[in-house]
């Protein structure tokens, strides 16, 4: 059986180089898939579940990270500021825990998944994770937690009825090659871009009918507690940028944008990471996502640092974005 590692699929999905026999034949048949799962649910053979509360889906349409757990918070803060009680759903992708479950304060990545965790603690929010997505939103209702409901990366996870769909598009590397996986990054035809009413474009130059969104840092925190820098603070200075995130590349150009002096360390995304992944031989400063820096607690260094972002998005996307959400 032929074997793909990930830097192969990496090459043709973003660099040009073109896709085997193989990887088209796989893409078929997944073609088929999707269309097949898309006509069951149209037709009603599998039941879409409609919560008693409005339901904003967050995802995209590519495999990996584009900028989603951002915008979810900023969703959270926004509709918590017009009085409403959101609570946030996700898979907990990378947790081991997979049954439907509330996070609590104690809460692990290792159990939870990553993005969770990091959404719970930055924006204060009810969270509720597990594979079937209407599960998890049932024990938020249940619990009295929330009003609406934010799906983090539910796009594809149609047996959660929505009322709002955002697609939300890496700016930098778009849709790759246009081919649905495995010989492209798609999860589904760029055909479904028709039907979500709101698509984000994190990064790059935004389309005509995309809102333009950035992810902006200007602190440096370190992870094991004091006092916070600004990111002008490490102009000049060489670190070692620590990235298991989706496209690594979109930190290091923030950090290189900054006129930091980059040694990139790129890890797969969602990393499980342990001590010795940062045996670089010196004690430059090492600077992570905050993604990354929940996973790093229990073997902290004093030269580990964690660089927050902040989302910046047109002073009305939000309002247009919440003028769609029924008051159910």
């Amino acid at each position: 059986m032929t074997m793909f590692t990930a830097r192969d699929l990496q090459a043709v999905w973003y660099a040009g180089k073109p896709p085997s026999l193989a990887l088209r034949v796989l893409a078929g048949i997944y073609a088929g898939i999707v269309a097949l799962r898309i006509a069951l649910y149209r037709s009603g053979v599998l039941r879409s579940h409609r919560l008693p509360v409005p339901v904003i889906v967050v995802g995209n349409l590519t495999v990996g990270g584009t900028g989603k757990t951002p915008l979810v918070i900023a969703l959270v803060e926004a509709l918590r500021a017009r009085g409403r009680k959101p609570g946030v759903v996700s898979r907990g992708y990378g947790g081991s825990n997979q049954v439907a479950h509330v996070l609590n304060d104690e809460s692990t990545p290792a159990e939870c998944g990553d993005e969770p965790v990091l959404i719970h603690r930055l924006a204060s929010v009810s969270v509720a994770v597990g594979r079937d997505r209407v599960a998890a939103a049932q024990l938020l209702l249940a619990g009295g937690a929330c009003d609406v409901i934010v799906a983090d990366d539910g796009l594809q996870h149609y047996a959660l009825a929505r009322d709002v769909e955002i697609c939300v598009i890496d700016g930098a590397r778009r849709f790759g090659n246009g081919r649905l996986l495995p010989a492209g990054p798609l999860r589904e035809p760029l055909s479904r871009l028709q039907s979500i009413a709101f698509r984000v474009c994190n990064g790059g130059v935004a389309l005509a009918d995309e809102t333009p969104m950035s992810l902006v840092a200007d602190a440096v925190v370190p992870i094991g507690g004091g006092a916070s820098h600004t990111l002008a603070d490490f102009a000049g200075r060489r670190v070692h940028a620590v990235a298991g995130i989706g496209n690594p590349a979109r930190f290091f150009t923030m950090l290189r944008g900054a006129g930091l002096v980059v040694d990139e360390r790129p890890f797969p995304d969602h990393h499980v990471f342990v001590a010795a992944d940062f045996d670089f031989g010196d004690d430059a400063p090492v600077l992570m996502t905050q993604k990354d820096a929940i996973k790093c607690g229990s073997f902290v260094r004093a030269n580990f640092w964690q660089v927050p972002v902040r989302t910046e998005l047109p002073a009305d996307f939000l309002e247009r974005v919440l003028a769609k959400v029924p008051q159910r």
